[in-house]
């Protein structure tokens, strides 16, 4: 016994001492290895540090820096990291001096076998804490984050010795993540962004395993808010090839708020563009869910709304996105709602039985071949109803499949959607169907049969305190074969009552062809105020249109001028009204005007109006005014006396405005700069007017000319403008004109007139007359008198400047007394001759004919008396100021003997030589032939 317990003691001992042994072993194994964990980054501190800055070196393009650095195991346990502390990364070019990365920490993951065994050290781990990452890409597509140089193959070598960065995971932590891109006008940002990635991201291919989480996600584009402080949760498997620049998103689940989404597809970066295939769809989810992820403007709304329902929601983009070759992808939305229910704030009636199932189509981007197909759309208020299907394929002229039946309560619909900024009331019922193609031009529209009642209708809006009452329409549209020649629209009654005023139309319109119409309206309506219901911008204009009318009878009629057939008859009195027309640059203000309707005509007297500074007195009338209010064709036919005591005519030159908008700054902007740069263009006339007035100016402005007692007739026809008989004064100097003006295009004219004046100063010409001084240039030191006959015609630029090429005339200028003072043609001729007497001529009584093409200006052979010599000129000059003059300088007493010579140069540096031999000037032919 005794020896079992000695053996037994022993056996024990051995255990304890193994333990011991074992537990001892253990600590000092432990002791060593956290030694190493502190002493290892010592020992290769130096190096590390030297590879990184090495690295840095070699393969950043932008300028990087940090304010410490440290190695450790304990950072990133188990891996060894190096840290670098408040670390800056400027941008690639042409970002070079805005930072790309602002980082408190950002940490690099060693791989330990290079550390120790390889020549060069691996990283395969980044981690980036309490970082700023500002991604901008501009214009023209050049981004800021190509900062890392890829390295050569002929580099192999140096390549194998140097540090190389072959990641398997990217964190990111607690960080703010900004992307702008001008090129595509796309702007995210992320708040609270933390990003996990894992795979190995050196090879060619690889699968990138990403986790996400997003406090707040903002996202816009072109300037529009999308996402508003959205939360993102996100598991992603994205497929990369990096020789091909390919990604292919695997599996993809995300959460936007509380709406579950499943997000697939590629994205190839093309030579010139991107090649994308997306699926975005999110089955079976809550209506309520699927409002948390759209737009904040929607947040305020729906804290206060009950929603219930089921919702599917597939969108795709698929396609290339080329845009130097106006290639776009393919975009489609198909969006269902199933058993659906509204009710804002707790509303006695709610929407219910909510039903729609809607799909766009929206093939290459292209806005003119949508495709708008809602299958159905239903819902329930209590025991109202509204039930219908629409289809609408293209914009301009749309094919239509349309069917609706509705009987609602419009305040209970309002109350029950929560529309804030609309008060209604009234009852709405209706009934109807549209199908087939709307197409003015080819006289094509819609079969339709449809019926709509408005009663008791009520519309007040936050803009101001008073509403529109008593609304009640009645409108039948009817068309039995698709024709317009077919439609007719009925509307009895149409009527309102805004500030304690009715309003009251009744119309029947037949056969939009050749449009049968019996209208009688009758009311006073405030422009301004009816504005401000429907508008918070402020008002235009404070004026009303009172109108007493009754028209009836047949476009045709109006036509043909069949007067006597038509039964139109009423007042129509405006003021304070302004009038926009795509033909002028700026509004054109009717202060007042009472028309008087008698049968196709339209009678006012003492019309006032006015258009920017220029200001207008009118009487006559206007004719066949319902046939061009009406239809595209119709021509607009008056006669006027117009009087005026200002115009000015650059206000009429049409503009184009070219908006840049300045590049968003890093942080979410409200609202982007933008700056336009106006462009003018040449006066663009009508070409369906047919107008006749006799105008009366006391001052016209045009093109730097002041024209003073302007009187004239100015007709108006086909686009063109012909003035005949037109008088004003210039200068001091009686003017008449016969002229014709026609714009081609808004850049483009083309003008034709003969101008006479007498006996004008031209010394004073030169100075006011922009023109003058460009054709004449070397009258510049001039003195006298002179009158001026010419016959001119030629082309206008955008600016209603005349192209010079493109002037054709001839005419007459009679010299009554003039001096030509420091002329430098006359100073050399008096140089080369030694005849000091030619350096200030004077001329009288001389007559000079010339003729103007291709920028060349011919003068025929001319003769005057100076001093006892007798020069004869002829030859050509450019409007550019080039000679090329043949001259007789005959000699007292009575020129038998002279001296030829030739004139060339220019005004500035003439060129005399004794002789006759010249040589041409170049012509400069018009190229625009157009």
């Amino acid at each position: 016994m005794l020896d079992k317990i000695t053996t037994a003691n022993m056996e024990a001992s051995k255990v304890k001492s193994i333990l011991v042994k074992t537990a001892k072993y253990m600590v000092i194994s432990l002791a060593v290895i956290l030694g190493l964990l502190f002493v290892t980054p010592y020992i290769f501190s130096d190096k590390i540090k030297e590879e990184i800055k090495k690295t840095a070196n070699k393969k950043l393009a932008g300028e990087m820096n940090y304010s410490d650095v440290n190695v450790s195991f304990f950072k990133h346990f188990p891996s060894l990291t190096l840290t670098l502390n408040d670390f800056k990364l400027n941008g690639s070019a042409p970002f070079q001096k805005e930072r790309l990365i602002d980082a408190k920490e950002v940490s690099f993951g060693i791989n330990i076998p290079s550390l120790i065994f390889g020549k060069s050290i691996n990283i395969d781990e980044i981690y980036l804490s309490n970082s700023t990452i500002n991604i901008k890409v501009n214009k023209e597509g050049l981004a800021n984050y190509n900062v890392y140089i890829a390295e050569e193959d002929n580099k192999k070598k140096e390549e194998e010795e140097s540090s190389a960065i072959k990641l398997e995971r990217i964190e990111i932590i607690n960080s703010q993540l900004t992307y702008d891109d001008q090129s595509t006008n796309l702007h995210f940002d992320s708040f609270g962004f933390n990003y996990l990635g894992k795979g190995d991201l050196s090879k060619d291919v690889f699968d990138l395993y990403s986790k996400a989480k997003i406090d707040k996600l903002n996202l816009l584009y072109e300037n529009e808010q999308y996402l508003m402080n959205k939360k993102v949760d996100a598991d992603l498997i994205t497929k990369i090839n990096v020789n091909s620049l390919s990604f292919v998103f695997e599996q993809n689940d995300l959460m936007i708020n509380q709406l579950p989404v499943d997000f697939k597809g590629k994205f190839d970066f093309l030579k010139d563009g991107y090649n994308m295939d997306f699926i975005v769809k999110s089955n079976n989810s809550e209506l309520e869910h699927l409002f948390t992820a759209l737009p904040p403007k929607y947040n305020a709304w729906l804290s206060k709304t009950e929603l219930k329902g089921k919702t599917d929601v597939l969108l795709t983009l698929k396609g290339n996105y080329i845009e130097s070759k106006a290639i776009a992808p393919d975009f489609n939305l198909d969006l269902k709602i199933r058993d659906g229910y509204v009710n804002y704030d707790k509303s006695a009636f709610p929407v219910s039985n909510l039903n729609l199932d809607l799909s766009t189509s929206l093939p290459s981007l292209n806005p003119e071949l949508l495709i708008v197909d809602t299958k159905s759309i239903s819902l329930n208020i209590n025991k109202d109803y509204l039930k219908a299907k629409v289809f609408v394929q293209g914009m301009k002229n749309p094919e239509i499949d349309a069917v609706f039946n509705a009987k609602i309560d419009l305040e209970k619909l309002n109350k029950a959607l929560g529309v804030t900024n609309f008060e209604l009331k009234g009852m709405l019922v209706g009934e109807g169907s549209a199908k087939g193609k709307y197409d003015q031009k080819n006289g094509k529209f819609p079969i339709t049969n449809a019926n709509i009642n408005l009663k008791s209708g009520y519309i007040k809006t936050q803009y101001y305190p008073n509403p529109i009452t008593n609304i009640n329409i009645l409108t039948t549209i009817e068309n039995k074969n698709g024709s317009f020649s077919d439609l007719k629209v009925i509307l009895k009654p149409a009527e309102f009552t805004f500030e304690g005023k009715p309003v009251f139309v009744e119309a029947n319109l037949f056969n939009f062809e050749d449009l049968a119409y019996d209208i009688k309206a009758k009311g006073t309506l405030d422009i301004g105020k009816i504005y401000q219901v429907f508008s918070q911008k402020g008002l235009d204009v404070d004026g009303f249109v009172k109108a007493d009318v009754s028209l009836k009878g047949k476009q045709s009629d109006a036509e043909k001028g069949n007067y006597s057939k038509l039964q139109n008859k009423g007042t129509l009195e405006l003021r304070n009204i302004l009038i926009a027309t795509e033909y002028l640059p700026k509004k054109f203000l009717i202060k007042e005007g009472v028309f008087k309707i008698n049968q196709d005509k339209m009678s006012f007297n003492n019309f006032l109006a006015a258009y920017g500074q220029s200001d207008f007195r009118m009487n006559g009338y206007l004719q066949n005014v319902f046939n061009f209010a009406t239809t595209k064709t119709g021509i607009l036919r008056g006669a006027f006396t117009l009087n005026s005591i200002y115009i000015n005519a650059d206000e009429f030159m049409s503009e184009t405005t070219a908006v840049t908008t300045n590049p968003a700054p890093a942080t979410l902007p409200e609202k982007k700069s933008t700056t336009a740069k106006v462009e003018t263009g040449v006066i663009m006339i009508p070409s369906n007017l047919d107008l006749k007035f006799q105008a009366n100016a006391q001052k016209v402005n045009f093109n730097e000319l002041s024209l003073k007692d302007a009187k004239g007739s100015v007709n108006i026809k086909k686009g063109v403008l012909t003035m005949q008989n037109t008088g004003f004064n210039l200068i001091g100097c009686p003017v008449t004109m016969n002229a014709k003006y026609e714009a081609s295009t808004p850049k483009k004219a083309v003008f034709d007139y003969y101008i006479k004046a007498a006996d004008f100063d031209i010394k004073r010409a030169y100075n006011e007359i922009k023109i003058f001084r460009e054709m004449a240039s070397a009258a510049e030191k001039a003195e006298g008198t002179i009158s001026l006959e010419y016959k001119l015609k030629g082309r206008l630029n955008a600016n209603m400047e005349p192209v010079y090429p493109s002037l054709v005339g001839n005419g007459i200028v009679s010299v009554k007394d003039i001096k030509l003072h420091g002329m430098k043609m006359f100073s050399a001729v008096a140089k080369e001759t030694n005849h000091d007497k030619m350096n200030n001529p004077e001329l009288s009584k001389v007559v000079i004919k010339s003729s103007i093409k291709n920028n060349i200006i011919t003068l025929e052979r001319f003769k005057f008396k100076f001093a006892g010599f007798r020069p004869r000129i002829e030859g050509t000059t450019s409007l550019d100021g080039r000679f090329n003059i043949k001259m007789r300088l005959g000699l007292p007493p009575f020129g038998l003997f002279g001296i030829p010579m030739t004139i060339t140069g220019n005004k500035d540096n003439p060129k005399v030589k004794v002789g006759r031999k010249t040589e041409d000037l170049e012509e400069t032919e018009d190229k625009d032939t157009e």
